[in-house]
């Protein structure tokens, strides 16, 4: 009996584009609370009162370099109407979601953007497309949700005369499920919405919710080798990924033939985590499971960082991880609740740690009393579940709470990094050290803030948020700190980037990070696999 199903299905909902010069869709966008603009008062001085930003239809553009022979090739391939070089739509495709992205964005004189934007409908028509850029020298920007953060959409055209972005929108389609080996096939343009929702109609999950969530795509989840939330329960999306389908100007890549192999070093890891550099990934195989039966809450006090990082350290390695597990150092944790008051009746002191269970009741309620009994002997104190649902029921909101603050003439942006749990606190006090030192140096004070975000056996990642009033030109000042930032982290053993990725932003490093040698095979990849270069030029290949 064949178990897998192969009837290709499509999302009922469609995928949102997000505005263009701030995360998300307007309806998210809310703002500033009371307490948020008393502090900003308190610290900065500042009225906490937005400035008005202008239209996106009034935004001038560098004229569009595509040529009318470009525009018939590329039209031949997926049709004129999905391509376009219109203002509007290369604007909405003219990079990521940064801070200095959006601060780019906002200021004035002439934006950059790609050429066009093409919109091929599947694998074969994305092989074409590639071919002819790659023959009459035209760059591509792979561009999925358009979430980036670290100026991994950047239009760099480099050496190349256009530069046009490949929207894979249309590679919508859940084309494969097998239930019984746990497994499903999507196509790289679903959101992560999209692909819940499909695979909801078969009772599975993938679990996978970072927070780009709402608008990211699983191809840009393969490619950035993107980690969820949930990563204590599910893993991070490449522990995820089971097969790939990976289009090259050289032609198709197809990799993953069964759940591990000794054939060889692991080719699928090439493309996991390229970004687009080596192939467009068109479709993702990946592990999925059944929708959890049941999801308990229960958040945590610390009396500081060092105990609440020791305690998570005691789930992991004691194979008790519940499902979602983070931990706010105390400046976080107080931000937090400046912004929505003491929560569940009780104040929030120290350091606040949340974890959720999920799975079959019985499961759940096992797991839940190992690690609340592992927390507590730890110095843990339980706070109940309200803490908990509070932060999921916002956990997608913060870039929005960004947005507004620089509205308002604060500079908010985030890094992160990773370590083994021994070098952890001298990351953290490096890093933290290394921000606050620089934008205090360029005259003013900031508010530097971290949390664990994932955790694993031998180590775990680093979420800073840093908050300072934005200077007279607030992208060098951004540049400046996170200089200092990446090299205190390339000095103290960290890793550049979890799970935000290389981009341009992290190219400086990446030789530290890999070593000589291992830029020269990165690059024998890109020319073996992309010889014209151009795939997405200036991002992850130093």
């Amino acid at each position: 009996m064949v178990e897998t199903q192969t009837e290709k299905s499509a999302p009922a909902t469609m995928r949102p584009s997000m505005v263009w010069d701030a995360w998300g869709v307007p309806a998210g966008h809310q703002p500033l609370s009371a307490q948020i603009r008393g502090l900003l008062a308190q610290v900065f001085g500042l009225s906490g009162e937005p400035v008005a930003r202008r239209d996106e239809g009034d935004v001038p553009l560098r004229p569009s370099a595509l040529t009318d022979t470009d525009r018939a090739g590329l039209a031949a391939i997926v049709g004129d109407e999905h391509l376009t070089d219109a203002d509007l739509a290369r604007l909405r495709h003219a990079g990521g979601k940064s801070t200095p992205d959006l601060l780019r964005r906002r200021a004035d004189g002439p934006q950059d953007a790609p050429d066009a934007i093409v919109y091929p409908a599947d694998h074969a028509q994305v092989l074409a497309v590639l071919a002819y850029c790659a023959e009459h020298g035209v760059a591509v920007v792979p561009f999925g949700g358009g979430t980036s953060v670290v100026g991994g959409l950047d239009p760099v055209r480099g050496r190349f005369a256009t530069v046009v972005a490949l929207d894979l929108r249309r590679l919508d389609a859940l084309t494969e499920v097998d239930p019984v080996s746990g497994t499903a096939t999507l196509g790289a343009g679903l959101s992560g919405p999209q692909a819940e929702e499909l695979l909801g109609a078969h009772g599975l999950s993938l679990g996978h919710f970072p927070q780009s969530f709402e608008f990211a795509t699983i191809g840009g989840f393969a490619a950035t080798r993107s980690s969820g939330q949930a990563s204590a329960g599910y893993g991070r999306f490449d522990d995820m990924v089971e097969r790939l389908l990976v289009a090259t100007p050289q032609g198709t890549v197809d990799l993953g033939r069964a759940p591990a192999s000794a054939a060889g070093p692991d080719l699928r890891e090439l493309f996991v985590g390229s970004e687009g550099t080596l192939g467009i990934i068109t479709a993702v195989t990946v592990r999925v499971h059944p929708v959890p039966e049941t999801v308990a809450y229960q958040a945590w006090s610390f009396p500081d960082f060092a105990t609440g990082a020791a305690a998570l350290r005691t789930l992991v390695q004691t194979g008790a991880a519940p499902t979602v597990l983070r931990l706010s150092d105390e400046a976080e944790t107080g931000l937090n609740l400046a912004r929505s008051g003491d929560v569940g009746g009780a104040p929030v002191s120290g350091c606040l740690a949340i974890t959720t269970y999920e799975g079959t009741e019985a499961h759940v309620a096992a797991r839940a009393s190992e690690a609340s009994a592992l927390l507590t002997a730890s110095g843990g104190t339980a706070l109940g579940e309200e803490p908990a649902r509070q932060w999921e029921h916002g956990r997608f909101a913060a870039p929005y709470l960004r947005d507004a603050l620089l509205d308002t003439g604060v500079l908010c942006e985030t890094l992160e990094t990773a370590t083994a749990w021994a070098n952890l606190a001298n990351l953290k006090t490096k890093v933290t050290g290394a921000l606050m030192d620089s934008l205090g140096a360029q005259g003013t004070p900031a508010l530097v803030m971290c949390h664990i975000s994932h955790t694993y056996p031998t180590g775990a990642s680093l979420y800073f948020t840093i908050v300072a009033k934005q200077l007279d030109d607030p992208i060098a000042q951004w540049r400046i700190a996170k200089t200092a930032a990446g090299d205190a982290i390339a000095v103290a053993g960290g890793t550049i980037t979890h799970h935000h990725a290389v981009g341009a932003d992290h190219l400086p490093w990446m030789t530290a990070e890999i070593g000589d040698l291992g830029v020269r095979v990165l690059r024998a990849v890109k020319r073996e696999l992309d010889p014209a270069g151009v795939l997405n030029p200036g991002k992850l290949v130093p």
